[in-house]
């Protein structure tokens, strides 16, 4: 088995090898995976954080021992905490990454990093504040930063930077957490979810105050949610059906 780290800022991963294919999500700096099969030009992965797997371009990331792998398991939370950040290496060659980046393999990498950082996790009560560093973020399948996001990368970075565990496709976590039978048994920061007409959950988003919910549709954007689902007031129409409610924290 081989392991692997990104040592880029966004690296796309597709759903097959090729530049051409669908990007289905993105590895951020810091993030480790394994490497499942290797081609001339591609691997396939397996992240360590959610399992989610995919194809990585071989040039954007870096090879590392299965020690290190499992050293950067054990690490505390360690990531990037403003918008856009550099990291540097020894010939002063300067790297950006997003927020939400992992820094716990800085030293690994011989990168140097003065920025901000997380490194603990957070009250239930910051999600939603931490929802807002998202607010008008463009929707991008596969995304996962405020250039470019998706619904369930909206929300699995949220409650990352906060220091909680999602997996990366709404579907996945809808399997997630405790239901709630009502929206009024509901708490800003649990998760709403949304089918289509086959039943097969495809949406999901944030639940907050009054009624609101912030998620990413078009682009990250606050509706009012209510027990048919959300209400989107500049059309005057609900947009997506209510499916469950689930307490993650």
């Amino acid at each position: 088995m081989q392991y692997g780290i990104c040592n880029l800022g966004i690296v796309p991963i597709r759903l097959e090898a090729n530049d051409t294919s669908e990007m289905v999500t993105q590895a951020l700096y810091g993030d480790q995976f394994k490497v499942l099969e290797q081609r001339k030009k591609w691997s396939r992965i397996r992240f360590a954080y959610d399992k989610y797997e995919g194809w990585i371009d071989n040039k954007q990331y870096k090879e590392i021992e299965e020690a290190d792998y499992t050293n950067l398991l054990k690490s505390n939370v360690n990531l990037s905490k403003d918008l856009i950040e550099y990291v540097s290496d020894d010939a002063d060659n300067l790297y950006p990454i997003p927020i939400g980046s992992d820094l716990n393999a800085l030293q690994l990498m011989n990168h140097k990093f003065d920025g901000n950082c997380i490194t603990s996790k957070h009250l239930k009560s910051e999600i939603v504040k931490t929802s807002f560093l998202y607010l008008n973020a463009p929707y991008l399948w596969g995304g996962k930063t405020p250039f470019g996001i998706d619904c369930s990368g909206f929300t699995q970075m949220v409650y990352k930077l906060n220091g909680y565990k999602l997996l990366r496709d709404a579907s996945e976590q809808a399997t997630q957490g405790m239901p709630l039978s009502f929206i009024e048994e509901s708490e800003p920061g649990d998760l709403a979810f949304f089918d289509n007409a086959e039943g097969n959950i495809i949406h999901v988003g944030i639940i907050m105050e009054d009624n609101y919910i912030i998620h990413a549709h078009g682009k990250v954007r606050i509706d009012r949610l209510d027990h048919s689902g959300i209400y989107n007031t500049d059309k005057n129409v609900h947009t997506h059906r209510l499916r469950v409610i689930k307490k993650i924290i």
